[in-house]
């Protein structure tokens, strides 16, 4: 039930952002048990005027392959799953499509189960 918006500076090829919801979506598999076709994804490009990032906070050095993902999920996992997802994210950009895991941005926002709809006006998982 995951609901992932991947955005990055303009000018990736497709097969870069499609890498990068495809590392994102092996990692919640993985790691938060999520079906493997439970994939709703969308990736944004933005120019150098509309993607504003610190280069260095906190402590961190980024460059212009910096990759901001947000991801909305049910608030059902544990801080270890939390962590290992960071981790294992991280891990499957780095070796594809190749990006540093300092330009690895990740903020997960949860909400209670039963926010969800996947079609039809009906809220699948409420009791």
């Amino acid at each position: 039930m995951p609901f992932t918006r991947i955005a990055l500076r303009a000018g990736k090829p497709a097969p870069y952002r499609q890498a990068l919801m495809q590392g994102v979506q092996r990692a919640l598999v993985a790691t938060f048990n999520v079906p493997e076709a439970d994939r709703f994804m969308i990736v944004s490009e933005h120019d150098e005027a509309s993607f504003a990032f610190d280069p260095s906070y906190p402590g961190i050095s980024r460059s212009d392959d910096f990759v901001l993902i947000q991801i909305t999920v049910s608030n059902t996992r544990t801080v270890e799953q939390k962590k290992a997802l960071y981790r294992r994210i991280a891990d499957e950009l780095a070796e594809n499509p190749g990006v540093r895991k300092e330009d690895v941005f990740i903020n997960l926002v949860e909400v209670l189960i039963e926010n969800w709809s996947f079609g039809n006006g009906i809220a699948q998982y409420a009791t």
